[in-house]
């Protein structure tokens, strides 16, 4: 299967109260994400994280916590990943890591960016848009904006879990 996620934030306690997230410190928020990714992704799963994965966080810290998470990981980069300069940091923990990326599933394409694109490559031929960066922030309005083909997988939008591809075809087709 294949799953999306962003904006998790792990080891950044400002965005407990930022984005109103149900939890009282950084250790309980860390953990509950772990729980709920390895609750729904096996090792053969594939997990594209779009962006801010770890917030001034350190390189042992990224590593540890991605040595603790299931599946083939992605990196789509975000505005916070300065873990990635460190040379301690095990960039082998990705299978790549990029700015921007194309997949191609069923027939059509994703296109997945941390950012919200307005206009997005193959908009006209029913691609689908997955991004992150904003939160919970506006949500109505980007919605009306980008319209139903693109979907916010920010972690606080998806339940602190990421979310397959099915669900967002399935949410497309609402």
């Amino acid at each position: 299967m294949i799953y999306f996620i962003a904006d998790t934030h792990f080891h950044h306690e400002n965005v407990i109260k930022f984005c109103n997230r149900p939890f009282s410190t950084i250790e309980d928020m860390n953990q509950k994400l772990i729980d709920n990714w390895n609750q729904i992704v096996t090792d053969n799963d594939d997990v594209y994280i779009l962006g801010d994965f770890l917030y001034r966080g350190n390189a042992k810290q990224a590593n540890e916590i991605l040595q603790s998470l299931k599946g083939r990981k992605f990196l789509i980069k975000g505005n916070h990943e300065h873990y990635l300069d460190s040379p301690d940091f095990d960039q082998n923990l990705f299978e790549w890591i990029k700015d921007y990326h194309t997949l191609h599933y069923q027939k059509r394409k994703f296109i997945l960016f941390h950012y919200p694109i307005l206009e997005w490559d193959s908009y006209f031929h029913n691609s689908i848009h997955l991004y992150g960066h904003v939160h919970n922030n506006r949500t109505d309005y980007f919605k009306q904006i980008l319209g139903k083909r693109a979907i916010n997988v920010g972690a606080d939008m998806i339940d602190f879990t990421p979310i397959s591809i099915e669900q967002i075809l399935d949410l497309v087709k609402e």
